[in-house]
């Protein structure tokens, strides 16, 4: 088969050792494969917000569309509604989506809108130098808040399995192929998708010593299982020491599948 390049000229201006390499790496090797077996390259957008993630969209030659801060979801929703052929492929940032852009996260995941959302989750506002989001973790210190966050962070999977989304998963931008393999699941998916990155920020708040020990692969997981995927969804919240799951939670059955 040929080989695809998705490459473009723009000069690379990530941190280096940033968690959005792996991401870049990995989505264009599954983009890749799903032009050679068939996707016309053309059929595919990919719709950023505003934060370091966002220049996702000028290292990637496909179409593409800058969106405003929390608003990547609508952007992604009026092109797959304008043009239902398109593989539409959001990314955004956890305080671009899960802060300002929430509630149009939760209405595209209720509508059941076939788009594929992911999640550079960082747990912290990089572009703009060290502020606190909506994952970071109880008494981080930045520059908005140097004497500690006195809130807890939000669970951002369990709001999504509240919200009736058809696809769940979580990544980590330590280990690309693992991520390669959720990216092209969610990908294939029929229907709204979405995929948190634990994309760490080595300049602003490094967590790859805290993950590294931590993270661990699905195994005899039964992602149809609603109770069972809402289980492994709650298991890491985001503030105690436990084991982090990785892979495909939810996964929503067929209609005319009776299992």
């Amino acid at each position: 088969m040929k080989n695809v390049n998705l490459a473009t000229y723009a000069k690379n201006t990530w941190c280096p050792g940033c968690g959005n390499f792996a991401i870049l790496n990995s989505i264009k090797a599954v983009l890749g494969e799903l032009i050679e077996e068939g996707l016309p390259a053309e059929n595919i957008v990919i719709v950023s917000g505003i934060g370091c993630h966002a220049k996702i969209a000028d290292y990637l030659n496909v179409n593409s569309f800058y969106s405003l801060h929390g608003r990547v979801v609508p952007v992604c929703e009026a092109i797959k509604i304008a043009n239902p052929k398109l593989k539409v492929i959001g990314f955004a940032g956890d305080g671009d989506t899960y802060g300002e852009g929430l509630e149009h996260l939760i209405f595209a995941a209720k509508r059941g809108i076939d788009i594929n959302i992911i999640i550079h989750n960082n747990r912290v506002y990089g572009l703009t130098t060290g502020q606190y989001t909506p994952t970071s973790p109880l008494g981080f210190k930045g520059r908005s808040t140097p004497a500690g966050t006195k809130e807890l962070p939000i669970n951002p999977l369990e709001l999504m399995m509240a919200g009736k989304a058809g696809f769940i998963a979580r990544g980590y931008s330590h280990g690309i192929e693992f991520l390669k393999k959720i990216f092209k699941e969610a990908l294939a998916h029929e229907g709204f998708s979405l995929v948190d990155v634990l994309q760490v920020c080595v300049t602003f708040f490094n967590m790859y010593d805290y993950y590294n020990k931590r993270v661990y692969e699905l195994k005899d997981h039964d992602p149809g299982d609603y109770k069972q995927a809402m289980e492994k969804i709650r298991e890491w919240d985001y503030n105690i020491d436990s084991k982090i799951p990785l892979g495909v939670f939810y996964k929503k059955r067929p209609s005319n599948d009776k299992a």
